[in-house]
């Protein structure tokens, strides 16, 4: 069996390759190699040659424009290969063959989260290479249980009670219903994407930001990690509650001063605490993430068990409710931590005396009553069980809404009270509501409870089969949390008296958790369980928001967070903990639970939305890629999710949601301004595709009414010999004209073959681009490869734009030093080009003196813009002017308008006419009626005439005699090519390829005396000249050019810009070259002329 080796182009010897035990020989190119099996000979390759091997290659780099994953050729039987796929073997460098480019399909595995992006996922050093350990989790580990433990959380032990106490259990179903619905389409719409091919480790954000492209990826990755990072803020200060108010009150640092202090001090002690807690998580975060994994298992046990211990304690409150008896005050709930017995008098010793409730309330320890609330003395005082049970029938009182104001007294519908005022600095001593509520800012406070649906899907690296798993896993945990929410829902108001729903602090049951008073066995079951489970979720949240961040920065695509890309050695994101730290801090300043819900709530319903977005954009635009495995999605679902999302934010917050979208949108125009550019096949673009299709397809139904009608430039640039703009103010010119708007395509030709000049193309691209970019030409650029100049522009004439996104109007320059230059070439392919753009029905201008034209940074304070309507062409002459008045540059100018009478018009009835013409076409300027009379035609004129036909008829006769000569040489060079003869005096000649200068001739008698007779006849033909008469018809055109520009120069020789109309090329051929002289002589001694021809249509209307 041959062995074949990869050998490098000089014949170094490949590293550790060996060829039959014997080490590699240093080989010259193009050497035959003994031993080896070689496709021929050894050839120059600017790169290593890849020969396949029985062993196995090392693995390539691979760049993210290759559409494979190896293109490396590394298989089995490289000689039955090489010889069936001989065809393909100069391509396979490229194009790989299946066998290997399924074997590294098979090979390909996801790496951990925040290591690298899934284009750069093969080392590019196989030796190196360590093997990863195969993704092993399941549907139950990897995905059902993660999403569970990051749904149940903090709000479900702390606030759900009070939920449904204030909203009542048929729309606290509403709420829920609400939130589940939005998270459980999301979850589809989620699965669709995470299904559509392989997901590397990064979550939501890469779904997205593959979806959607960078600008949305980045600005929904940014709300998505600040939405972690205060979620972790609300779990540390759901902790510090559970510490401060259930388990150790005494810990308090900050007390209350006077009564009504209570609610600033404890939010200061939460501020302290909150802070000591972040920063003893955030150390345990960056001591290492292990540690945090371990315990997850037991935090979702706490969970599991917390809620175990709620469904038990509501099945035992059927025939055993738990004891909490609480004390009212007519209909007025009572804090019960302040006294012990619920009574006004108590019997001591056979004697009674006054309780320690009538000590609060009448400010004395005897039965006096001068001092005593009014209230305190007309009502009785009575207890009532906090828990009655399921079997009580408590749950028709607990059905309907009951929304507070901020310091409201909880009062019991339909006890016995009576209503009178009681005394304001006894209010301690009731149960009040701490914040005004509504359906509205329940919402808001209920939603977190409902995240953590993307648990799965940022696990999809270690998960075995993530396509399967994660639309599985993710349904199942939000069906099982969603049927816990309802039944809790349920539970509570069927078992908790009402006043206890919503005392929010368990106040009126001697400070207990209320939740815990239904559980069972203890109310410490849950108080225990709920702590480590929001310590848990907490520094779950200060563990992914880091790695986000950092997922984020290492894309690339927000240039000021590169620096959090980084990290300590092992990849741990230490600079992104940091700034998550900092942000978390601001959330536990705030220091409420209650307000910072909201805040995260907006971050993930944005999250949320644009998932719906991505999903419901790429069904609708069929995309090829679009192919997920899970079937049961629709873009009407993602719809519904993505309205759901958007109610929600407004709901529960609208200024939050101003905010948030604000957030968002200033990271979007960020990205688009500022970010690198990135191409990830994003839905977006494929929208803007659809988009732009509809809108050609509504365009070609028929050409645009002269309202529409906008200059759409052609400009034809001129490239120099090293590919360099040859005029760049012809770029600055159309970018005044247009100003944004419209179409721009600059073309240019080069000449040559295409297949040897492709790369040269590309290049010449490249260069008008980067100009475009500076001089701020928004357009397209098209570079055509053609054997003749004038063919190529014929080309682009005919062929740019698509469907009704035409040019209609071509901007050329013009041939400067055509007078001095021998090859005619240059106005032989203006004047071609000016016939084609006749020939096509397009407008033509021609800026003259294009240098001299400003910038886009001068400024002109004051100057006119001088029209010269000599004949009316569709109106482009009055159009032009106003589009640049458009342009900051030529905005202060005044517009003139001159027109030329002859001398049977009424000069002073045209320029009546005129002024109206111009009112109603809406435009302002000043008229001139300039009146030429008929004049004999002067000597100047004549003489002018003569010298342009003497000069044309001497270069025709130098050019011939050289052609001659040069025509001679080649004939002695070339015997066999007497057919060239014919083609030579003919006109493509002009075009062909110039003719080597310095040729070695070899005389003979016979040519020698040929030369001398050649000779004799061009003295001849010179003496002719003297005595050429000119043309009538040239010598009328003559003295029109002259006597117009006569008149042109006497007004408007300080104008900024004259603009005059361009007679057409002679329709026979002979007269080109006189042609050019005419308009010379028509522009000259004025410094900035635009020579205007329409294309045959109106451009311009009076009409509304």
């Amino acid at each position: 069996m041959w062995k074949t080796v990869r050998m490098s182009q000089d014949g170094a010897c490949p590293g550790d390759f060996m060829l039959q035990n014997v080490n590699c020989p240093r080989v010259k190119l193009g050497q035959e190699f003994p031993g080896v099996a070689f496709r021929g000979r050894l050839h120059s390759l600017p790169k290593l040659m890849e020969i396949t091997s029985s062993s196995h290659a090392s693995h390539g780099n691979h760049k993210e424009n290759s559409p494979f994953l190896n293109s490396s050729e590394a298989g089995k039987g490289g000689d039955y290969y090489d010889r069936n796929l001989a065809l393909f073997e100069e391509e396979l460098d490229i194009r790989p063959k299946v066998s290997s480019l399924l074997g590294k399909l098979v090979n390909y595995t996801n790496l951990t989260q925040g290591v690298k992006e899934h284009e750069e996922a093969e080392s590019t050093d196989g030796s190196k290479k360590k093997v990863s350990k195969s993704p092993s989790m399941g549907t139950l580990m990897g995905v059902y249980l993660p999403c569970m433990q990051n749904i149940f959380g903090v709000i479900l032990f702390l606030r759900l009670t009070w939920m449904v106490g204030m909203a009542g259990v048929l729309q606290s179903f509403l709420i829920v219903l609400l939130c589940c619905c939005c998270t459980m389409l999301t979850t589809i719409s989620m699965s669709a994407i995470a299904t559509n091919g392989v997901v590397p480790a990064g979550g939501s954000y890469f779904m997205i930001s593959r979806s959607l492209g960078p600008e949305f990826g980045g600005a929904v990755g940014l709300c998505f990690y600040l939405g972690t990072t205060f979620a972790g803020a609300m779990y540390i200060l759901g902790a510090i509650e559970i510490l401060l108010t259930y388990i150790v009150p005494q810990a308090a640092i900050f007390h209350p001063s006077g009564a009504h202090d209570a609610s600033s001090a404890m939010l200061n002690n939460m501020r302290v605490y909150g802070t000591v807690f972040l920063i003893l998580m955030a150390v345990v975060v960056f001591v290492g993430v292990k540690y945090v994994n371990k315990f997850a298992s037991l935090f979702l046990a706490c969970v599991v068990i917390s809620i175990l211990s709620i469904y038990a304690g509501a099945i035992k409150s059927i025939f055993d409710p738990p004891e909490f008896p609480i004390c009212m005050l007519g209909n007025r709930t009572l804090s019960r931590d302040q006294f012990d017995v619920c009574a006004k008098t108590i019997v001591k010793d056979n004697i009674t005396v006054a309780s320690k409730l009538w000590e609060l309330f009448c400010h004395s320890t005897n039965l006096t009553t001068e001092n005593c609330d009014e209230y305190f003395l007309m009502n009785n005082v009575s207890e009532i069980a906090g828990i009655p049970g399921a079997a009580s029938g408590i749950l028709k009182d607990n059905l309907w809404s009951n929304y507070l104001e901020k310091g409201e007294i909880l009062e019991k519908a339909h006890h016995p009270s009576v209503d009178v005022a009681g005394q304001k600095n006894n209010l301690h001593l009731y149960v009040l509501s701490d914040i005004a509520t509504s359906f509205m800012v329940l919402v808001g406070i209920f939603f977190p409870s409902v995240t953590g649906i993307m648990a799965g899907s940022n696990r999809s690296g270690d998960l075995k089969d993530a396509q399967k798993s994660i639309p599985v896993g993710t349904i199942l945990a939000i069906v099982t949390t969603s049927l816990v929410y309802f039944s809790c829902v349920l539970l509570f108001g069927a078992c908790i008296e009402g006043v206890v729903l919503r005392d929010k602090y368990g106040d009126a049951v001697n400070k207990n958790l209320v939740v815990g008073t239904l559980s069972w066995p203890s109310p410490w079951v849950i108080v225990i369980g709920s702590f480590f489970s929001t310590c848990g979720a907490g520094l779950q949240s200060l563990t992914g928001a880091p790695r986000l961040l950092q997922a984020i920065a290492k894309d690339n695509i927000i240039p000021f967070l590169w620096v959090f890309g980084h990290g300590k050695a092992n990849g741990e994101p230490t600079w992104a903990l940091l700034l998550t730290a900092l942000i978390a801090e601001l959330g536990i300043l705030i220091a409420s639970l209650d307000m910072v819900a909201p805040i995260l709530s907006m971050f993930f319903l944005m999250c949320y939305l644009f998932v719906n977005l991505a999903c419901a954009v790429q069904t609708l635009l069929r995309t090829p890629n679009w192919r997920p495995r899970f079937k049961y999605y629709h873009w009407a679902l993602s719809f519904l999710g993505m309205s759901i999302c958007l109610a929600l934010m407004f709901i529960s917050s609208w200024y939050y949601a101003l905010v948030a979208m604000l957030i968002a949108g200033m990271i979007y125009k960020y990205i688009e301004y500022q970010g690198a550019e990135k191409e990830w096949g994003d839905g977006i673009r494929g929208l803007s595709l659809s988009a732009a299709r509809y809108a050609l397809l509504r365009l070609e139904e028929g050409p645009p009414h002269t309202k529409n009608w906008r200059p759409q430039l052609l400009v034809l640039l001129k490239l120099d010999e090293d590919l360099h703009v040859k005029y760049p103010r012809l770029l600055t010119f159309a970018s005044q004209l247009k100003a944004g708007k419209g179409l721009t395509i600059i073309g240019s030709v080069i000449q040559g073959n295409f297949l040897e000049t492709y790369g040269e193309a590309q290049a010449a691209e490249q260069t008008i681009k980067n100009m475009m970019d500076i001089e701020k030409v928004k357009g397209f650029c098209q570079v055509v490869v053609a054997n003749k100049v004038r063919e190529g522009i014929a080309h682009l004439i005919q062929s740019c734009g698509l469907g009704g996104m035409k040019h209609n109007t071509v901007v050329l320059g013009w041939p400067y030093g055509w007078r001095q230059s021998e090859d005619p070439r240059s106005w032989k392919t203006f004047i071609g080009t000016v016939r084609c753009t006749t020939a096509a029905h397009l407008a033509l201008l021609v800026p003259k003196n294009v240098s001299f034209y400003p910038s886009n940074h001068e400024r002109y304070n004051e100057g006119n813009i001088d029209v010269w309507w000599i004949v009316h062409d569709g109106g482009m002459l009055m159009l032009l002017p106003f589009l640049l008045k458009q342009h900051k540059v030529w905005r202060k100018c005044k517009m003139r308008i001159f027109t030329v009478a002859q001398m049977d018009d009424n000069s002073i009835q045209m320029k009546k006419d005129l002024a109206t013409f111009l009112y109603q076409l809406r435009i302002e300027a000043e008229v001139e009626v300039v009146e030429m009379h008929n004049s004999d035609i002067s000597a100047y004129t004549y003489e002018r005439t003569l010298m342009m036909e003497q000069r044309s008829q001497m270069l025709r006769q130098m050019r011939l005699t050289k052609t001659e000569r040069e025509r001679e040489a080649q004939l002695v060079k070339d015997r066999h090519s007497i057919a060239r003869l014919e083609s030579l005096y003919s006109d493509e000649e002009d075009e062909g390829d110039p003719v080597p200068e310095n040729i070695q001739m070899t005389w003979t008698k016979e040519k020698c005396d040929a030369e001398k007779r050649n000779r004799g006849s061009a003295v001849g033909s010179f003496r002719d000249l003297i005595s050429i008469k000119p043309n009538q018809s040239n010598v009328r055109r003559m003295h029109t050019a002259v006597k117009l520009n006569e008149v042109i120069v006497n007004r408007s020789h300080d104008a900024r810009l004259v603009l005059l109309n361009m007679p057409g090329p002679p329709k026979n051929t002979d007269g080109d070259e006189n042609y050019m002289e005419f308009l010379e002589v028509l522009t000259e001694g004025l410094e900035r002329v635009l020579l205007v021809r329409g294309g045959g249509r109106e451009v311009i209307t009076i009409y509304s």
